[in-house]
């Protein structure tokens, strides 16, 4: 307002208000702000509406609420202060493209909430409480969400063309190699700066060998790993010794190794989906049959051949892991040794470790219940015989228990010595499902279940969680609630 303007000309207000403008990083439009806010504030002021703050996000994505200060800003206005009753913004697709048409919704209603109207300046329909308002908006959110969609395939499907022909569809380059800008006849035009896009349409960029001394420890890394069968450990160590800096800035770890080596771009080859993360979702990976994969696209940073074997060892690793050739090492080691312990699998050279025992198996326990499962199975069904014959055919078997004369329910538990330092000992565990009323243990004489010891009668509402041992230096288990026979589950199905 200038100094000569009288108190008769000062523009008359009806309502104050203010606006939200965001300007998406796809929309090439440079000055979209500036228009979103001209058009706005025409729109106000023919209505007498005054604007007291503008919000705008430049360059944010409008899928959700996520990283848009301005947005959240706008936000903390609505709730915090009351000398306005109206929002304003171009048209819904300005205030977001949420793909969660509620979400949406909620910020809309949040503002109503707390005594503010939302107004989309473009929308063509006013909001005079009609049932139609309502739904006009509901349907301009799901255009606005569809487009994001529509669009997010049209980008994949143009980037899944690009890899197609061997050229890098986006990103930075991976280490030890470089982007290249290739012309229309795929000749190399120049180097592209980290960051730096390029500038002719038709052009496209394809990847060639960087840095001499990272191509050097590319290569390095996969001499030690195909050819002097070092694992990935070693080979961070050695390189962390030389003092030299992985991809990220920082010590070699196992893990950057591994990445590195399992990185099909270092053979010569465009890799594309990999991994989703569209429209916001969380990133995870694809199986390997949706990649996109075109090989020998650039010029290699490794031979091919090369880190074809360093993949064929990965895949050698991968079956020592695989909990069936774990389990048919472990009955291994129990038939040879008659036990099974901790330090035959540290010390056996075909089982990892010990930790993926404990990984696959939930502990040393479990596992040798596995190896022994066959002698476990003989030892249920012959008792299971035994009580069905006591109880003279009043018993009923189900999935992984029995029923007893309508009246009790018992889960047979056999096991097999586990040797110790002294004395054998025996492990059991009381089910404590509400299905389950007693868990019938059976300590076996020997790993071939030769003979059967006694019972232990576990009642699930008197017996801890965890595991419980009997051996002869605790026999607490077995005073309290072990018996010669079968004759006391009478006395329980009475």
């Amino acid at each position: 307002m200038t100094w000569w303007m009288t108190a008769a000309s000062k523009p008359t207000y009806v309502a104050k208000a203010i606006a939200y403008y965001r300007h998406s990083a796809q929309d090439r439009q440079k000055n979209s702000v500036e228009i979103q806010s001209d058009q706005v504030r025409k729109w106000a002021s023919e209505r007498q509406i005054e604007i007291i703050q503008e919000f705008s996000d430049r360059g944010k994505s409008g899928l959700t609420a996520e990283g848009r200060p301005a947005f959240t800003e706008m936000m903390e206005w609505v709730r915090t202060r009351n000398d306005f009753t109206m929002v304003l913004a171009l048209d819904v697709s300005r205030w977001g493209r949420f793909q969660d048409l509620d979400l949406s919704a909620q910020y809309s209603s949040e503002c109503t909430r707390y005594g503010k109207d939302v107004r989309y300046v473009n929308l063509g329909v006013e909001n005079d409480e009609s049932p139609i308002y309502p739904l006009v908006v509901t349907l301009e959110r799901y255009r606005s969400a569809q487009y994001s969609r529509e669009l997010s395939d049209k980008v994949f499907k143009g980037c899944a063309k690009i890899s197609h022909q061997g050229y890098r569809a986006g990103g930075s380059a991976p280490y030890a190699t470089q982007r290249v800008m290739v012309d229309e006849q795929n000749e190399p035009q120049r180097v592209l700066n980290h960051g730096e896009r390029k500038s002719i349409q038709n052009w496209r960029v394809k990847l060639a060998p960087g840095e001499a001394q990272q191509v050097e420890i590319i290569q390095e890394i996969f001499h030690q790993f195909t050819d002097r069968n070092l694992d990935e450990r070693q080979i961070a160590g050695m390189l962390n010794q030389r003092g030299l800096i992985s991809p990220g800035g920082k010590a070699w770890t196992p893990g950057s190794v591994q990445r590195l080596l399992k990185n099909r771009t270092y053979a010569g080859s465009v890799v594309y989906n990999r991994t989703t993360g569209k429209l916001k979702t969380s990133r995870r990976t694809n199986p390997h049959q949706q990649w996109i994969v075109c090989d020998n696209s650039y010029q290699p940073v490794i031979p091919m051949e090369v880190f074809e074997r360093a993949q064929e060892r990965f895949a050698e690793r991968q079956k020592r892991i695989e909990p069936e050739a774990i389990m048919e090492r472990l009955r291994a080691i129990h038939e040879r040794y008659g036990v099974l312990t901790r330090s035959l699998i540290v010390e056996d050279e075909i089982i990892p470790n010990l930790s993926t025992v404990t990984r696959h198996f939930g502990g040393m326990t479990e596992a040798l219940y596995r190896v022994c499962e066959e002698v476990r199975s003989r030892a249920a069904d012959h008792v299971y015989a035994q009580i069905a014959d006591q109880h003279q055919g009043k018993v009923e078997r189900y999935d992984d228990f029995l029923v007893i004369n309508d009246r009790i329910s018992v889960m047979i538990q056999p096991a097999v010595p586990v040797q110790g330092f002294d004395s054998p000992s025996w492990l059991f565990r009381a089910d404590h499902r509400q299905v389950i009323d007693i868990t019938l243990g059976v300590p076996l004489a020997d790993r071939n279940g030769s003979e059967i010891l006694g019972y232990i009668a576990m009642p699930r509402l008197m017996m801890p969680g965890g595991w419980l041992r009997l051996s002869g230096s605790n026999l607490g288990l077995l005073s309290l609630h072990g018996y010669k026979g079968l004759e006391f589950l009478k006395e329980y199905a009475a």
